[in-house]
């Protein structure tokens, strides 16, 4: 319970029965702020997360409850709203933009994941209202605070890699179909008509990966594919697969840089980790992942030859240096958390809003627009 130098806010999330709502959400980002004690202000007052649960099925939301010792569930959204500051969407997409614009009305500050939207219009129809109606609001955007990111990023910064000529992203694992293994992803995940599909998913991701590491996106190739064509869903009933379950994308940035990034739901992993970026320029190179970062600089290049007649001899992985941590890394979710927190509480900065999620729901969106139609499409600034 909060003490008289702490200050409790009301945070509504909605979808905690959900994979990412509960893990990464709930338990790892605001049970783990009130387990440190809660979140410590500038003025040194100390923050106090007080979470309702909130969602459509009353058994789980009570079993959760009971499991982290919470009072606050409900599965009546509006009646949740009455009483908070904070309204925290994990839903399924098509249900997002309704949810959320109750939030606006009901003058809660909105923290949601992405896409925020189903599409470009809706995104910024959002923004739009959050900013009319003086709210705060964000997106979550959780990979920009994976360890191997930042290491990236600090590089980027450093100068390390001279001009930077290209990019490669790797990102996927094989989720299984639901009959004789367990699908790892919710089956909405499969279908376009609930808002499913790789592109929509992972494209948002890539969009700030891309703008804020690298440079901005100027354009977007994209083919897509399923390759699973029925699955099973959770109740054991098969489905057909109507959207992508892989990608294959080639972005323009600023400055000539060329980004190719796969992303998959149906490719066996053969790299360290599930997804890895090697970025190339005149100086040096970097692979990075989730939380390592190794590099190897232009001096230290060795100076392969093309012999197919011969067996490699070279060990190409021990010639590159890991990228120190110099740091600790905190679970990415609850660090945007917690600067979502201080950007509602004390005005702190906080550039990853509608708008920004907007972005990501416009790449997804032209992504799909190019493979539709089988060409380059350009990706124009977005403004409210």
């Amino acid at each position: 319970m909060p003490s008289p130098h702490e200050r409790s806010v009301g945070i509504v999330l909605n979808g905690v029965t959900g994979r990412m709502g509960y893990r990464q959400h709930l338990v790892r980002s605001v049970l783990a702020i009130r387990e440190q004690g809660g979140l410590r202000l500038g003025d040194g007052t100390t923050l106090w997360p007080e979470p309702v649960l909130v969602g459509r099925n009353e058994a789980k939301l009570a079993e959760i409850a009971k499991r982290h010792g919470l009072d606050g569930w409900t599965t009546d959204l509006d009646e949740a709203l009455s009483g908070a500051e904070i309204y925290f969407d994990a839903q399924v997409t098509s249900g997002r933009p309704d949810a959320v614009r109750k939030a606006i009305a009901a003058g809660l500050h909105v923290y949601t994941e992405k896409p925020i939207a189903e599409d470009t219009a809706g995104a910024l129809e959002l923004a739009r209202l959050a900013r009319d109606a003086g709210v705060r609001h964000g997106v979550v955007q959780d990979k920009l605070f994976l360890p191997g990111l930042r290491k990236l990023k600090r590089l980027v910064d450093g100068g390390f890699f001279g001009r930077i000529l290209s990019v490669r992203g790797e990102f996927g694992y094989w989720v299984f179909e639901g009959d004789w293994q367990e699908a790892q992803r919710p089956s909405w995940n499969y279908r376009a008509e609930d808002g499913g599909g790789i592109i929509s998913d992972m494209f948002c991701h890539w969009r700030y990966v891309l703008d804020e590491i690298i440079a901005p996106v100027r354009s977007v190739q994209c083919l897509g594919a399923t390759g699973i064509l029925e699955r099973i869903d959770e109740r054991g009933a098969r489905y057909t697969a109507t959207a992508d379950d892989a990608a294959y994308g080639i972005f323009e940035l600023d400055g000539g840089v060329i980004a190719q990034i796969n992303s998959s739901w149906t490719t066996r992993v053969f790299r360290d980790e599930l997804v890895e970026f090697q970025v190339d320029g005149t100086e040096g190179s970097a692979v990075a992942g989730l939380r390592r970062c190794r590099v190897q600089h232009r001096a230290t290049t060795p100076k392969p030859v093309w012999n197919p007649d011969l067996p490699a001899t070279e060990d190409f992985r021990a010639q590159w240096q890991e990228v120190p941590d110099n740091a600790e890394f905190d679970n990415g979710f609850k660090a945007q958390w917690e600067l979502f927190l201080r950007h509602v509480i004390s005005g702190e900065p906080f550039p990853w809003d509608f708008l920004a999620g907007a972005r990501g729901v416009q790449l997804a969106e032209l992504g799909l627009r190019a493979w539709r139609e089988g060409r380059r499409v350009e990706v124009p600034e977005l403004t409210l």
